[in-house]
């Protein structure tokens, strides 16, 4: 096996449940994030830390050898017939979701107090519902997103490519290519967005297409195209409807509502709801989409330049979510601040997001104004690319792409 780079963000995340044999670990993410290498190298530390290889029982259940087991029994069957170690005994298993009742066979193994169980899935198919009634809770998900600005530099380092010193340069490479790890593999812009529009393809045909009805591709197509180009505007169903209407596509409500669901669920896109900061309560009505990866935006579109507002917005609210920030777009009055991020002591932080400050006072202001409108004593920033920094009012001013090379909290 090729040496794999390490994710040291999720592995710190998962270590201390290594040996826990009461909880399930789920590892969700959109495809070809990353989850199956992930255990791949939890697999080797586990090793490497004295565990018997006998012991380790790894199941693809993609792969050719083990792509005839649908059913449970023969599911269970093939863990029974591979667990002949004594001890406590480590199960991987990577695309559950091909086996028809896994739910019900994973939670009697995980029941026998001798099963350290880790799974990952279509995240259509484990986020719907039935995982969380059928495994009685007894499971913690560990999310993963695509490499951030960090980890895709890290990356880069790790395959021996040339770090441009000109963090702005490569902050455009990485909103172009995006954070999928194989596109590194790629020499040239064209073949990291045919990869892409691969991954896109995949997750049609594996995750949406088999779970949820769709009864015009195209359709669906044009409804999915619309939101990745729209990515970070604010928006709702009501004006998604409109819109759509004006390029001759008549769409019911509840429709859209399905396929949005089925783009969520499959994690190409996330939804951010709209935060009152007065009332302290969540919105219904407008919000904004996000992509799991900048380059969905670019492997359907030949535009190559960057409208660097959403991108960077985007980039922003997949780092915090990776962080296990929740996030929320504020609303002050009149004012819309970009981001709330509140952490898992339900301590706030405030950002606002723009390229640069420096262009006039009024561009200054216009970032600004929001966080000085908010009179609690929760950090606030304003992120840019700018390395000419000017704090205001007690609120940062930071360089975005430095703040996450460093891998820094909010």
């Amino acid at each position: 096996m090729d040496k794999l780079f390490k994710r040291e963000n999720y592995l710190k995340k998962i270590r201390g449940f290594y040996h826990d044999t009461e909880i399930i670990k789920v590892i969700t993410g959109v495809r070809r994030c990353g989850k199956s290498s992930l255990m791949e190298i939890i697999k080797s530390e586990l090793i490497e830390k004295g565990i018997p290889t006998e012991n380790i029982i790894y199941l693809d259940m993609d792969s050719r050898k083990y792509r005839k087991i649908k059913s449970d029994t023969e599911f269970e069957n093939l863990i029974e017939s591979m667990s002949v170690a004594a001890g406590k005994k480590y199960l991987f298993v990577d695309e559950i979701q091909n086996v028809t009742g896994f739910e019900e066979v994973i939670n009697a193994f995980r029941g026998d107090g001798e099963y350290s169980i880790f799974i990952t899935g279509s995240n259509s198919y484990l986020l719907s519902g039935e995982l969380a009634t059928k495994l009685t809770g007894r499971y913690i998900e560990f999310e993963m997103f695509p490499l951030s600005f960090e980890e895709y530099l890290e990356i880069k380092n790790f395959y021996g490519q040339e770090i441009n010193a000109n963090l702005i340069i490569e902050l455009n490479n990485y909103l172009l290519e995006g954070g999928f790890p194989k596109t590194i593999q790629y020499e040239t812009l064209a073949d990291k967005r045919t990869y892409v529009k691969s991954v896109i393809d995949e997750i049609f045909e594996k995750d949406i297409k088999q779970r949820v009805k769709i009864r015009n591709k195209e359709v669906f197509e044009k409804v999915r195209n619309y939101i990745l180009n729209n990515f970070g505007a604010t928006t709702n169903p009501g004006n998604i409807i409109v819109d759509l209407s004006k390029i001759g596509l008549n769409i019911k409500r509840e429709t859209l509502n399905r396929y949005i669901k089925a783009l969520t669920d499959a994690k190409i896109l996330y939804e951010c709801d709209r935060f009152d900061l007065k009332s302290r309560k969540s919105i219904a009505g407008d919000k904004k989409y996000y992509l799991a990866d900048t380059s969905f935006y670019f492997a359907c579109n030949t535009d190559n330049r960057i409208n660097y507002g959403p991108a960077l917005e985007n980039i922003v609210y997949v780092y915090a979510r990776s962080k296990d920030y929740s996030v929320s777009i504020g609303r002050i009055g009149k004012l819309e601040c970009d981001f709330i991020f509140r952490d898992s002591n339900l301590n706030y932080s405030y950002v606002q997001v723009a390229y640069t400050i420096n262009e006039s006072r009024a561009t200054e202001d216009r970032e600004y104004s929001p966080l000085e409108k908010i009179r609690d004593n929760y950090p606030k920033y304003v992120m840019t690319a700018d390395y000419i920094l000017q704090n205001r009012n007690g609120i940062r001013h930071i360089n975005l792409m430095e703040f996450m090379k460093n891998n820094e909290m909010f």
